[in-house]
């Protein structure tokens, strides 16, 4: 599956709509941390080992596109 996901800063939340994905983290966007936080919630939240979410693109960005692999 593939989702779009958005990510909000200094909150915590996480809300699914469609293949829509808006994520709310702590975690500050230094050396890669906020990506790790939004692989481990995303696997949490479906049940599924943190290997098999992947960031495809926006590494750098508040708008990402993640597949998770079944």
């Amino acid at each position: 599956m593939i989702y779009k996901v958005r990510v909000e800063f200094s909150k915590e939340f996480l809300e699914i709509k469609e293949n829509q994905i808006n994520i709310g983290i702590k975690s500050k966007p230094l050396k890669g941390e906020a990506n790790k936080e939004i692989i481990k919630k995303i696997a949490k939240h479906f049940g599924v080992s943190t290997a098999l979410v992947q960031i495809k693109s926006g590494h750098k960005s508040r708008e990402k596109i993640i597949e998770i692999l079944k």
